[in-house]
C-alpha cells in the first residue's frame, strides 16, 4: 500500500480530526526538529526521547489551539514556532522539577559585568552543541531561553522563578564559561 505524502496543512487538519495516520506523519515528520530543540536543554537523548514524546502528547492535544496564519506559505514556519514553544517550556518544566535549584539571588550586576561573545569559527553544530552540554544545567537553560529562544530577561525570570537580576547574571555566567570552553577547545585543537 503506498501513503500519500501530506502537506503540513493537511496534517495539521487530519491531527485536528483525531487521524492517527496523520498523527504519525506529524510524529514523524518534526521529531527530529523537537529533538534538536530539546537536547539544547537536556544532556542526554534517554531524557530528550522521553520529552520529545511528552511534547507530542501536548501538541496533540491542543492542536485546536494553533492558530494558522492568514498566509498559507508561512503556515510550516508558524506551526514549527508553535511546537517549538511547547517543546521549550516541557524542557523547563521538567527540568525545573528534576531538582531544587539554588539561585544567585543576593548577586548583583555589578559584580558579573555582561562581555560580548563570538562564536565566529570553524565549530560545527554539534561542538556547540557539546560546549552547551558542558554548562551547569541553570546556566544552560537561561542561555537557550535569551540567546536561542529569544524571552526577555522578565519572560525569564516568570517562566523560573527566579529575579530577573538572576537571569541577567546567569546569561553572563553562562557566556563567561562557553568563552573559556571554546577557548579551551581551540587551544587542545592546535596541540
Amino acid at each position: 500500500m503506498i501513503k500519500k505524502i501530506l502537506s503540513v496543512e493537511e496534517i495539521i487538519k487530519g491531527c485536528k480530526n483525531n487521524d492517527n495516520s496523520c498523527k504519525e506523519m506529524m510524529y514523524k515528520s518534526f521529531y527530529g526538529y523537537l529533538m534538536g530543540i530539546i537536547l539544547r536543554y537536556v544532556n542526554n537523548s534517554y531524557d530528550g526521547e522521553e520529552l520529545v514524546n511528552d511534547c507530542f502528547i501536548k501538541i496533540f492535544k491542543n492542536i485546536e489551539s494553533f492558530q494558522p496564519p492568514k498566509e498559507t506559505t508561512e503556515l510550516s514556519k508558524t506551526f514549527k514556532g508553535w511546537i517549538a514553544k511547547i517543546a521549550s517550556r516541557t524542557a523547563i518544566d521538567k527540568l525545573r522539577t528534576l531538582k531544587n535549584q539554588s539561585y544567585v539571588d543576593d548577586l548583583s550586576e555589578d559584580e558579573h559585568p555582561v562581555s560580548q561573545v563570538s562564536i565566529a569559527s570553524d565549530l560545527h553544530v554539534q561542538d556547540i552543541l557539546k560546549l552547551l552540554n558542558d554548562l551547569p544545567d541553570t546556566h544552560r537553560l537561561v542561555f537557550n531561553l535569551y540567546e536561542i529562544e529569544g524571552f526577555a530577561h522578565d519572560e525569564i525570570s516568570k517562566m523560573m522563578n527566579i529575579p530577573e537580576s538572576s537571569s541577567r547574571v546567569y546569561l553572563t555566567r553562562a557566556k563567561n564559561k562557553l568563552r573559556a570552553l571554546y577557548l579551551k577547545t581551540l587551544v587542545s585543537s592546535y596541540e
